[in-house]
C-alpha cells in the first residue's frame, strides 16, 4: 500500500489551504460551543450526594444502574467498593430532594424494586458544589501546567519556527477535543480530564517525530526546498504514525467496550484525541510550519570563526 511506503510521494501540502481553513473553522466552532454550551460537568465537579449501599449477595454495577434508571435517578455514577457486595452511588438530587437522608432513602427504595437484599452501609453524604468547583479549578490548573511544560520543552527542543508550529497544533488538538464534548454534552468527569492530559502528551509525540524527520532531511539535502522536504517527511513517517494510532486505538476500543462504564469516558476521549492528533500532525502542523517560512538556514549553526564555512549549503 502506498500509505505504508516510506518512498511514496503523496502531495499532502497540496491541500494545505483547504486543511487549514477546515481546522480554523473547527477551532472557531469549538470555541463557540464552549462559550455558549460549555461542558457537561459530572458530579466530580458539580457536587451531589454520595450513597453507599451493601447487598447480601454479589451484585453487578449494571444491575444497580438499571434499577436507579427505572426509579428516576438518571446519570448516576455507580462503582464497586471493596468487593462485589458493596457499591458507591453518586448522583445529583432533584429540586424536591434537598436532604441527603431523603435521597439515600429514595435510592434504596428504587434499588429494592429489583434487589430486596440491599441496605444502606452508612449515612449518605452531601458533597457541596463549592468542593466540586474547587476540583474543577484544580483540573484546569493541571491541564494548563501540562501544556506550559510541553511548550517549554518544545521551545528548548526545537528551533523557533518548529516550536511555534508544534505549540499551535497542540492548542488546536486540545480545543477540538473539548469542542467534541461540548457538542455531544457527554459527561466531563475526572477520567475524561485524565484522558485529556494523556491526549496532550500523545498529540505532541506525533509532532516531535515528524519535525525530527524534517530537520534530518533539511540537514542531509544540499538543495533543500521546504515544500519538498515537508512532504517527504510526512510520507516517511506516515506508516509509523498510522501504526501507532491503530495500535493505541485498539487498546482504547477494548477499554471502551470491555472496561465498563467507569472508564468509558477515558476510552472515548483517547479515541477522539488520537484521531484529531493524527490528522493534525499531517494536515495542520506541517502546513503551519511551511507558512512560517522554515528553511535550511534555520538549522545552520552560527559561527563567527569561519564566516565562509557558515555560508556553505
Amino acid at each position: 500500500m502506498e500509505l505504508f511506503n516510506p518512498n511514496s510521494k503523496i502531495d499532502f501540502l497540496g491541500g494545505r489551504k483547504v486543511s487549514i481553513v477546515i481546522s480554523a473553522l473547527l477551532v472557531l466552532a469549538s470555541l463557540g460551543l464552549l462559550a455558549t454550551r460549555g461542558l457537561n460537568y459530572a458530579l466530580d465537579f458539580t457536587g451531589g450526594v454520595l450513597v453507599e449501599a451493601k447487598f447480601e449477595e454479589p451484585v453487578q454495577t449494571d444491575q444497580v444502574r438499571a434499577a436507579l434508571e427505572a426509579g428516576g435517578f438518571h446519570n448516576a455514577q455507580v462503582q464497586s467498593v471493596g468487593g462485589t457486595r458493596e457499591v458507591s452511588i453518586r448522583l445529583q438530587p432533584t429540586e424536591e430532594q434537598k436532604d441527603a437522608e431523603v435521597v439515600g432513602r429514595d435510592v434504596i427504595a428504587a434499588i429494592k424494586q429489583q434487589r430486596a437484599d440491599v441496605s444502606l452501609k452508612r449515612h449518605p453524604d452531601l458533597v457541596g458544589s463549592s468542593v466540586g468547583a474547587e476540583l474543577r479549578n484544580d483540573g484546569i490548573v493541571a491541564a494548563v501546567f501540562v501544556m506550559l511544560g510541553i511548550m517549554i520543552y518544545i521551545g528548548i527542543r526545537f528551533e523557533k519556527r518548529f516550536a511555534i508550529a508544534a505549540i499551535a497544533s497542540e492548542i488546536h488538538d486540545t480545543i477540538l477535543t473539548l469542542g467534541f464534548f461540548s457538542l455531544t454534552q457527554l459527561e466531563f468527569d475526572l477520567t475524561v480530564l485524565a484522558a485529556l492530559l494523556a491526549v496532550i502528551g500523545y498529540s505532541i509525540n506525533d509532532k516531535v517525530v515528524v519535525f525530527d524527520r524534517v530537520r534530518e532531511l533539511f540537514r542531509l539535502a544540499r538543495k533543500a526546498e521546504p515544500y519538498e522536504i515537508l512532504n517527504k517527511a510526512i510520507n516517511q513517517t506516515l506508516s509509523r504514525t498510522i501504526m501507532t494510532s491503530l495500535t493505541t486505538s485498539l487498546t482504547m476500543f477494548a477499554l471502551y467496550f470491555v472496561g465498563g462504564p467507569a472508564v468509558h469516558g477515558f476510552g472515548l476521549t483517547m479515541l477522539v484525541g488520537i484521531v484529531i492528533g493524527t490528522l493534525s500532525s499531517i494536515f495542520f502542523a506541517n502546513p503551519i510550519l511551511y507558512w512560517l517560512g522554515v528553511s535550511k538556514t534555520d538549522l545552520m549553526p552560527v559561527t563567527r570563526e569561519n564566516p565562509e564555512l557558515a555560508r556553505r549549503p
